[in-house]
């Protein structure tokens, strides 16, 4: 019996608008290699088989093959869902779909075994998720505190995102919105999510902090990693010479 066959796409179109530069998120440095490069290498260490999409912008599409060679890259669309569809469009022979933002370069490659394992026993939809730490409010359009929410059935959910190929197809073909998660999608067309445990270090770089935390990260891995060489084990995120 043929094992199943994954494939992982990574939308890295995010324009970096928020992070307050003039370049798309992904191309954006962290240690002396980008963003998009930390992320791939991040999957590489989880698995050095399975085959990477990444989807970025029609006109940086010779640039990521370079940065990433060891990755099949594709020009995505003007937002996520469509960039997420430009790789499922070439991801037909997949029986486990992983959908992973670029924008969380330090995901522990336990994470994505996490997932895939998830969906290999039986999930078509799979996400990591973590407790969520503060007090919810919810409020008016004045401010005005209505209630308190109870965060105990509360997840703040990661990626990478996992499914069954045909899950995840069917939610993309079904959705006539621009989705920001695809879980959101497949929950859409009635199919049960699963959540395993996530990683705090799989966090999103979206404002300048987060950028400065994950630089401040990286460089204490790398200057671990130059001390003792022998025993850099963290994930190719935190290796020396991050290029796929």
């Amino acid at each position: 019996m043929t094992a199943p066959t994954t494939r992982v796409i990574i939308p890295a179109a995010g324009s970096g608008t928020r992070l307050g530069l003039d370049q798309p998120k992904a191309f954006v440095d962290l240690g002396g290699s980008t963003i998009l490069e930390h992320c791939v290498a991040g999957v590489r260490d989880w698995s050095v088989d399975v085959e990477i999409v990444v989807v970025v912008p029609a006109d940086l599409v010779e640039r990521a093959a370079e940065l990433v060679p060891s990755a099949i890259v594709v020009a995505g669309g003007a937002h996520r869902s469509e960039s997420v569809r430009a790789g499922l469009a070439i991801s037909g022979d997949a029986d486990i779909v992983l959908v992973h933002d670029a924008a969380r370069p330090l995901t522990p490659p336990a994470v994505f075994r996490r997932v895939r394992d998830a969906v290999l026993s039986g999930h078509r939809a799979v996400v990591p998720g973590l407790p969520v730490a503060d007090t919810l409010k919810r409020v008016d359009n004045d401010g005005r505190v209505l209630d308190t929410v109870d965060r105990e059935p509360l997840r703040a959910v990661q990626t990478p995102q996992g499914f069954a190929r045909e899950a995840l197809a069917a939610a993309h073909a079904d959705d006539a919105g621009l989705a920001t998660d695809d879980a959101g999608l497949v929950e859409r067309i009635g199919i049960d999510v699963h959540v395993v445990v996530g990683d705090p270090l799989a966090f999103k770089i979206t404002t300048p902090w987060d950028l400065r935390v994950a630089r401040d990260l990286v460089a204490e891995r790398l200057r671990v990693a130059n001390t003792r060489p022998e025993s850099s084990s963290d994930g190719g995120v935190f290796s020396q010479g991050v290029r796929s």
